[in-house]
């Protein structure tokens, strides 16, 4: 129901992650402190939030209990996490039988200061869901977000990169990040317009910033060939997700280009052949309303690490170096 980049779902439920148990409200920035430049969050803080989350991911995923994190969760992930976890709830009422306890250590905070709100850093971790050495060697990079003072801290990102794939951040001489605004004409594309050029992407080719990769063009080919299969008609409809808690959010690099998370929403939809039916999951079908006939359509709630390169580049290529995704909804007629 998910993929996690580079194929590293091992030791996480079949269909989902599991998140944050939230902080109390931070006192390192102040009601009254909405205009003022300031860090999102002192290192202890993030590393208490860091903490939290690693505690509310073992409950939940002992339990597979959405009840354990929700609220504590936002935006894609929380999207992802919280059906799920319904999901499996259902499938395996009793709890996960292989539930392993995560560990998230050698900790990295990238902590951005800026004005207003949302709040938001990125925690950069090592996890004992891979090898420590080679080609198989990960970090699990998360990205924090509170929307006020009285809020707490949710995670709206999580992705899986190669261990070295982690971009160097710019810092100030106090090692506090730079954010990007989502409407940076510091990048060769914005970041408010990532969700909505990656869904056109997807179903056009258009526009073809766009590295080759398997996000981009050899998920193109892979839906076509799936269209093709005898029997079973499936067609695909992307939309952009990018507001309230799926807006972008991204941190300067050193090279001037940027690191951004975002988000997208799509549906497939399969039809079968007359006196046949869409085979369906017992994790999908948890999740469904209606009964499967000859049509089976599904819900799905994409997130996107990329890199952006800065205006004026040689090249204005955006690679897409992660990518999560899950089923959150499904119907069947």
């Amino acid at each position: 129901m998910r993929r996690l980049g580079r194929g590293r779902a091992a030791g996480l439920a079949a269909t989902t992650v599991a998140t944050v148990l939230a902080l109390t409200a931070s006192g390192c920035v102040t009601v009254h402190g909405e205009l003022e430049v300031v860090p999102a969050a002192t290192r202890t803080e993030a590393a208490e939030a860091l903490t939290a989350f690693t505690d509310a991911y073992n409950a939940a995923d002992k339990a597979f209990d959405p009840a354990l994190d929700a609220g504590r969760v936002t935006g894609a992930l929380g999207a992802i996490n919280q059906a799920g976890l319904k999901s499996r709830s259902v499938t395996s009422p009793g709890g996960n039988p292989a539930h392993r306890p995560l560990r998230l250590t050698d900790a990295r905070f990238a902590i951005p200061k800026k004005a207003g709100w949302p709040r938001w850093f990125v925690a950069d971790t090592d996890s004992n869901r891979d090898t420590d050495s080679g080609a198989d060697d990960t970090r699990w990079v998360l990205v924090f977000v509170r929307n006020g003072p009285e809020q707490l801290w949710e995670v709206a990102y999580l992705q899986i990169l190669p261990a070295g794939g982690v971009p160097k951040f710019r810092t100030d001489q106090e090692g506090w990040a730079e954010p990007v605004a989502p409407d940076s004409t510091a990048l060769a594309v914005a970041p408010k317009d990532l969700s909505e050029e990656y869904t056109s992407y997807l179903q056009t080719g258009k526009p073809a910033h766009f590295a080759a990769g398997p996000h981009t063009s050899a998920w193109r080919e892979e839906r076509a060939q799936i269209a093709k299969r005898p029997g079973l008609a499936t067609q695909y409809v992307d939309q952009p997700l990018d507001t309230a808690d799926y807006a972008p959010l991204g941190l300067t690099t050193q090279d001037g280009g940027a690191l951004v998370f975002f988000a997208t929403r799509f549906y497939d939809r399969q039809v079968a052949a007359k006196g046949y039916r869409p085979k369906v999951s017992p994790e999908v079908r948890a999740l469904m309303t209606g009964e499967v006939t000859s049509t089976l359509t599904k819900e799905w709630v994409s997130s996107q690490a990329v890199l952006v390169k800065p205006a004026g580049a040689e090249s204005d290529q955006v690679t897409i170096v992660a990518r999560l995704q899950g089923v959150i909804a499904a119907t069947g007629s």
